[in-house]
């Protein structure tokens, strides 16, 4: 596995040439995410499942499309609606079995959330998985990994706080920044897997 600035310098890389349109996609999808939550804290629960999973499949799936310098357009940011079962059955249980470790204390639902944290990018990847051998398969290609991967998100702490002192503007360019490194660990994880 590279490290992790090898994996966030790999992201940069990536990134060139694609910002516009990578913020173009936060822009969308933090927009449609953060609409969800106007509607009453009940109305939030439903909504979160219906459209938030279908969209988290579709940005999985578009900054794989960029980190792999396949074409991405901002159509595919609702592609999940095209897997609309599985994508929503990820979210749903994903959250289902997270609360239910952190019901027991926060840590387990931590480490819960990070087992889980694979499963939309197998989803992309594998068109006839699951939701739930998705989750089994991310749970296992996640072991011996979670440090890592907690090291990475922490690593990003700072941005966050920067973003967050530009009243929210910097997440624009953080959440792109963020989640091409993600996908970055996920390549590397899932080639490290397949030769063990």
């Amino acid at each position: 596995m590279k490290t992790i600035s090898q994996l966030k310098s790999m992201a940069l890389d990536q990134l060139k040439g694609n910002w516009y349109k990578v913020v173009v996609a936060a822009l969308v999808y933090l927009a449609v995410t953060a609409l969800t939550g106007t509607a009453g804290i009940f109305s939030f629960h439903i909504i979160t499942f219906l459209i938030v999973g279908p969209l988290t499949y579709g940005f999985a799936e578009y900054f794989m499309k960029i980190k792999r310098k396949e074409p991405a357009a901002l159509e595919n940011l609702f592609d999940g609606f095209k897997r609309f079962i599985p994508s929503f059955l990820v979210c749903l249980l994903v959250g289902i079995f997270t609360l239910l470790w952190a019901l027991l204390l926060i840590v387990p639902g931590i480490i819960a959330s990070i087992s889980y944290s694979q499963s939309y990018y197998i989803l992309v990847d594998d068109p006839n998985i699951s939701a739930m051998d998705a989750i089994k398969k991310s749970k296992e290609m996640m072991q011996g990994y979670k440090g890592q991967y907690f090291w990475l998100i922490l690593s990003f702490i700072g941005w966050a706080i920067l973003a967050t002192l530009t009243g929210g503007i910097g997440y624009l360019w953080l959440v792109p920044y963020y989640k091409t490194t993600m996908v970055n660990f996920y390549d590397e994880l899932k080639a490290i897997k397949a030769t063990a």
